[in-house]
């Protein structure tokens, strides 16, 4: 779910290239900047984990309880929006129902999970260290199903306050790879994914969208906040991701890349594009239409790049009209024969992750 809606509608929006990117004011003292919010002001993040939770069960035909279910759910702010206004208004009162790992704990008194309930933060990876963590949960035989994905709502003063003094925040729009890029457009959204072991989906007729081959989590120990300007750990996550998934770059069909818009961010992920895989890669990022919705972004990117495994159809890269690197980036969107697809993460401090997904075959 992003600023566009439901998936449904965020994908149709999506392929005809609209962005849910608009210049709001949403707080009378921060002046007005290109953000993409779900409704008409900020979401509640326990009312929006709540909704993508029900729509991810609604889509797989499953009800509660799921007691035998674990839940893996990221965010990056988790309810820092809730903290704020509850440091502004002096009451205290709901403090425990706003910590940081409640969404997932949310989650899982929802849909009767009493086993493992995790909340992942990796800044701007989350939600792909969420994903990847319900796959090896399942792959390792520790249960046959997982909740997993990611949400956030960082509509608050001071995420903004915060993304403005570093500079990052985009003025006129968000444009990933593009010369005239500027920054990013902060987002809201969600992304939850119910993850089967192929026998139990296949016992219950599962809608199956496709099926992750591999997943690659690493670390720069680089800065507090700024990426490794070499690129090695991010290399290094690519890499084991394709060794697990028993696959060489060159099997990649497309990259569904971060591409946040800021300078450093996108010249450092298209050289790593560059340096490991061939120039037929399609690349696409989304974010110039749905806006960086920080730690739901990879998740987000992951619900993409399913569709597009399912439907052989590659979404745009929404507000790329001059790109600045030579890469064979999806400008408009088309229909290609997608078999595997790469999902990018890269957040604050350094944490990468990636993942690779494949079409699932019906034998």
């Amino acid at each position: 779910m992003s600023a566009s809606g439901d998936l449904e509608t965020s994908w149709k929006a999506l392929l005809l290239g609209r962005s849910s990117v608009r210049f709001l004011q949403p707080f009378p003292n921060i002046n007005r900047r290109p953000l993409a919010l779900i409704g008409s002001r900020p979401a509640n993040f326990l009312d929006l984990s709540r909704r993508v939770v029900s729509a991810a069960l609604n889509d797989a035909n499953l009800s509660p309880p799921l007691p035998d279910c674990a839940v893996v759910l990221g965010s990056s702010r988790a309810q820092e929006a809730e903290w704020e206004k509850m440091e502004l208004g002096g009451d205290l009162d709901g403090w425990l129902n706003s910590l940081p790992h409640m969404g997932a704990i949310a989650a899982a008194r929802q849909i009767g999970a009493t086993g493992t309930v995790l909340a992942p933060n990796a800044a701007c990876a989350s939600g792909l260290w969420a994903i990847a963590r319900g796959f090896e949960w399942v792959r390792s035989g520790q249960g046959d199903r997982a909740i997993v994905g990611a949400v956030e709502t960082p509509i608050s003063p001071v995420t903004w306050a915060a993304f403005a003094n570093m500079g990052v925040l985009a003025t006129s729009g968000c444009y990933p790879f593009d010369r005239r890029r500027e920054g990013l457009a902060i987002g809201e959204g969600a992304a939850v994914f119910v993850l089967e072991s192929e026998t139990t989906a296949r016992a219950r007729g599962a809608k199956i969208y496709g099926q992750i081959l591999g997943t690659g989590l690493t670390a720069d120990a680089h800065h507090i906040c700024a990426i490794d300007p070499t690129g090695k750990g991010a290399t290094m996550a690519v890499k084991l991701c394709c060794d697990r998934a028993g696959i060489s770059p060159d099997e990649i069909d497309c990259i569904h890349a971060h591409g946040t818009g800021t300078q450093l961010n996108d010249r450092s992920e298209a050289m790593l594009i560059s340096n490991l895989f061939p120039k037929t890669v399609a690349v696409m990022s989304t974010k110039g239409a749905t806006g960086h919705t920080l730690g739901a972004s990879g998740a987000l990117g992951m619900a993409f790049s399913l569709l597009a495994l399912q439907q052989q159809i590659l979404p745009p890269c929404v507000g790329l009209t001059d790109p600045e690197f030579d890469l064979n980036f999806v400008i408009e969107a088309r229909s290609a024969r997608v078999d595997r697809a790469l999902v990018l993460s890269f957040g604050f401090g350094g944490q990468n992750a990636a993942i690779a997904v494949g079409k699932f075959r019906h034998v």
